[in-house]
C-alpha cells in the first residue's frame, strides 16, 4: 500500500502525551499548556528528518481560549521549542473536534498545492484553564437562538441522556459500557504512541486515568449527575443515568501528527505510515447535540465510497457512553471494532487534543493489527461531528519504544 497522488496528504508520524487527570495535583497540572505542546512539538521533531523552518504552518486545535491558553498556544509552544519564528501558527475550536478539524485543514491544504508540511495537533489543560472559563458569566447564544429553540438548549451532559432516552439506551448498557472502557485500555499498549514529559516532579510518561478494577456493578452505584426537577419536569421520558463514571473524564493532554505531501515525504527520506482519505464534518441537532456522528458516518462512507466492512478499527469518542452506543444501534458493525483500546471515558477527553489523540491511537492500533482503514468520528458541541477516513500505508513498526 502506497500513496497514489504525489498531493496525498500523508501522516509521517503522530505522538500524544500521557493523559493526566485534569484537577489540581494531577500528573500534568504543574505544566503551562504552552510548555506541554512544546514538549510534544520537540518530540515529534526530534524523531524525523524534517528541517523545522520548512514547516508551511502549525495548526492547533484548543476550546477554552483563556487565560493561559488565550494567545494562540500553537504560535507560543513553537517558539518555547526554539523552533524559528518565520513559522506561523493557528488555534483551532469546532469544540471536541478541534484537533480532528485541524488535521482535515492541514490535509486541505496539502492537498490543493497551498502546503507541503504541516503539524497539526491539539492541546487543553483543563486543571489550569477549566472548561467553560472562556465564556464565563457570557451568554453564548444570543437572541436568535434562544428564539429558535425556545424553551432552551441544554448542557453536554443533558443531551447525553437525551440521546439514551431516543435510543432506549438504559443506564446498565452505559454502566456495562464504561467498564469495558477501562479493561480495553487497561490491556492496551500506549507506549509506542507516548512521548514523555517533564514536569517539576520529573518524568511523566504513562496514562493516569485507566482503572483497571472498574465494574460495572461499581459503577452502578454512583449518582446521576444532571437531573433536575426542572429538567426532570421538561424531559419526563429521561431516566437519568448518566453519571460521572459513564461520562468521559476530565484531562490534560496534548497530542500532534507531522502531516506532508507525498511528494514531499518521498523527497526528505520519510516513510508514510497512512494516508488521509476521506474527511468531512456536518451538523444535527442541536438540542440532542450528539448525534452528529451518525450522520457524519453516512455522508463520509458515501464520499469515500467504502463501507462500515472495509474498516478496521472505528473510534468513536467517548464523551458519554451513550454516544458510541447509539451509533452502535444505528450501524450493523462488531462493537470488537469500535474504541478497542478504549475510549475517553478510561482514557480521558482533553477537549482539544482528543482528535489527535484518538487518531495517534487509531495509527498505532491499526499498524499493530495489520488493519487497513481506520475511521474516526467526534461529536462536538452545538451538534456538529467531524469524520475521518485513513488509510496505512506503511506496513512496518518502530523498533524502539518513544
Amino acid at each position: 500500500m502506497t500513496p497514489s497522488n504525489s498531493r496525498d496528504a500523508v501522516i509521517v508520524d503522530a505522538v500524544r502525551t500521557p493523559v493526566a487527570r485534569g484537577k489540581v495535583g494531577g500528573a500534568l497540572s504543574a505544566v503551562h499548556p504552552v510548555d506541554l505542546l512544546a514538549q510534544t512539538l520537540g518530540h515529534l521533531m526530534d524523531r524525523n528528518p524534517v528541517d523545522p523552518a520548512t514547516v508551511d504552518d502549525v495548526l492547533i486545535g484548543c476550546v477554552s481560549q483563556s487565560g493561559e491558553q488565550s494567545a494562540t498556544p500553537g504560535r507560543m509552544a513553537w517558539l518555547a521549542g526554539g523552533f524559528p519564528a518565520h513559522v506561523p501558527a493557528a488555534t483551532i475550536d469546532r469544540k471536541c473536534g478541534s484537533s480532528q478539524q485541524a488535521v482535515s485543514f492541514a490535509a486541505q491544504a496539502i492537498m490543493s498545492g497551498q502546503a507541503d508540511i504541516v503539524i497539526a495537533g491539539g492541546v487543553e489543560s483543563m486543571s489550569r484553564v477549566p472548561m467553560g472559563s472562556a465564556r464565563a458569566g457570557a451568554d453564548p447564544y444570543g437572541e436568535g437562538v434562544a428564539a429558535r429553540y425556545a424553551p432552551g438548549l441544554t448542557s453536554q451532559g443533558v443531551s447525553a441522556e437525551l440521546v439514551a432516552a431516543r435510543w432506549r439506551i438504559s443506564r446498565a448498557e452505559m454502566d456495562e459500557y464504561a467498564a469495558r472502557s477501562h479493561a480495553r485500555a487497561a490491556a492496551s499498549d500506549f507506549r509506542r504512541e507516548i512521548v514523555p514529559v517533564q514536569t517539576p516532579d520529573g518524568i511523566v510518561d504513562a496514562d493516569s486515568t485507566v482503572r483497571a478494577d472498574t465494574t460495572a456493578e461499581r459503577l452502578a452505584g454512583l449518582p446521576a449527575v444532571f437531573r433536575t426537577d426542572e429538567l426532570a419536569a421538561r424531559f419526563p421520558d429521561v431516566e437519568w443515568g448518566v453519571t460521572a463514571g459513564n461520562s468521559s473524564q476530565i484531562t490534560d493532554a496534548s497530542a500532534a501528527l507531522l502531516i506532508m505531501s507525498a511528494e514531499r515525504a518521498a523527497e526528505l527520506g520519510c516513510t508514510p505510515r497512512a494516508r488521509i482519505h476521506s474527511m468531512t464534518a456536518i451538523g444535527d441537532d442541536p438540542l440532542l447535540m450528539l448525534t452528529a456522528p451518525i450522520p457524519a458516518t453516512r455522508r463520509i462512507l458515501e464520499r469515500s465510497g467504502l463501507t462500515l466492512d472495509d474498516m478496521d478499527h472505528i473510534e468513536i469518542n467517548e464523551a458519554f457512553a451513550s454516544v458510541p452506543l447509539a451509533w452502535l444501534r444505528e450501524f450493523d458493525v462488531d462493537p470488537d471494532k469500535v474504541n478497542p483500546r478504549g475510549g475517553a471515558i478510561a482514557l480521558g477527553h482533553a477537549l482539544g487534543a482528543s482528535g489527535a489523540r484518538l487518531m495517534t491511537t487509531m495509527l498505532h492500533a491499526l499498524e499493530d493489527t495489520g488493519g487497513r482503514y481506520g475511521l474516526q468520528l467526534m461529536c462536538e458541541a452545538g451538534g456538529m461531528a467531524n469524520a475521518t477516513i485513513i488509510e496505512r500505508l506503511d506496513a512496518s513498526r518502530p523498533t524502539e519504544g518513544v
